[in-house]
């Protein structure tokens, strides 16, 4: 009784947060066409495929001859901008495929010959199979971040053959207490407050999520928060982010015993600021994974490769045999 009061009194405080919020940098903010924000943010390299009806924004770098192309996964919210770092400097030597997967970034909802509203682990993960059979990428090397890096995992279960190496940042998978939630997140989850954030977004709130999954707030700049706020009102983006958390919190964990079953050479990078997904879930992973390597960078948060990509990108290269 006391742990369900503590609850929901965290969740009515979280609520008058979120309303403060509005209140104060209160906007009208209505979807956006996908057309209006390409130029901005789908520069060349960007293409757009076609998956089975669902058109996809996506960047294809670097060796062509590459055997086993690097492919990267953003996590919720986020998209391929995330990884450009790694991208820059992985391309000198290797193939580097990064993309807005559904509900994010430029490709927006499910669409096509996918269910529409399904957002759960291993819908994506058949989508990134669709993928790769689209490209024609037999075999890679699978990196992803947060629900990118729970992606990651439950692609390497269902088709083993396919995935050479897995890099999991600040992965989700087992079960786990966040420390802190971006306001934004939760709202998206409640139903009221998720079809009201269809029509409202403050900016500030944008800027307050990245804040809270950064290991230095200091980092976060006007331009990042640009590019997530401008992204997050790509058509259908809102709305499936709503369906996403809701479907999450009614599957927390499922398929998480997959994990132990990862037989790839795993490398497990992590921040050790992480208040999303705290660095107790890496080292669960590194329990399950048999053979992977954990490593913690002490003052990073949710998103290594996007707050410092040269220093989160230094394991990967040993990991990757660089030359």
């Amino acid at each position: 009784m006391g742990s369900s009061l503590g609850d929901w009194l965290r969740r009515l405080v979280g609520l008058l947060l979120i309303f403060g919020a509005i209140v104060a940098g209160l906007s009208h903010a209505p979807d956006r066409p996908v057309q209006s924000l390409v130029a901005r943010w789908a520069p060349a390299p960007s293409d757009f495929v076609e998956i089975r009806g669902q058109l996809v924004h996506l960047r294809d770098q670097g060796v062509r001859a590459d055997p086993l192309p690097i492919v990267l996964l953003h996590g919720t919210s986020s998209s391929l901008h995330t990884w450009e770092g790694w991208a820059r400097e992985l391309q000198m030597q290797r193939r580097v495929v990064s993309l807005d997967l559904p509900g994010a970034g430029l490709t927006g909802p499910f669409a096509g010959e996918y269910t529409p509203d399904d957002y759960r682990g291993d819908t994506y993960a058949r989508f990134v199979l669709d993928l790769l059979d689209a490209l024609k990428l037999p075999r890679v090397v699978l990196a992803g971040n947060s629900f990118g890096g729970e992606i990651a995992w439950r692609v390497a279960t269902l088709a083993p053959g396919r995935v050479a190496q897995l890099v999991l940042v600040d992965a989700a998978g087992p079960p786990f207490q966040p420390q802190a939630v971006p306001l934004g997140f939760i709202a998206a989850r409640l139903p009221g407050f998720s079809w009201l954030g269809q029509y409202l977004l403050p900016r500030e709130l944008v800027a307050q999520g990245l804040a809270s999954v950064y290991g230095d707030p200091g980092r976060v700049t006007p331009a990042l928060v640009d590019r997530y706020f401008e992204l997050t009102l790509r058509e259908g983006n809102r709305r499936a982010l709503g369906l996403r958390l809701q479907q999450m919190a009614l599957s927390e964990g499922e398929g998480a015993e997959r994990i132990a079953q990862v037989q790839q050479p795993t490398l497990i990078l992590w921040g050790g600021r992480d208040r999303l997904i705290p660095p107790s879930t890496g080292e669960e992973f590194a329990r399950r994974i048999a053979g992977s390597r954990l490593v913690v960078f002490d003052e990073l948060g949710h998103m290594p490769q996007e707050e410092d990509p040269a220093r989160s990108l230094e394991p990967v290269k040993a990991f990757l045999g660089w030359r």
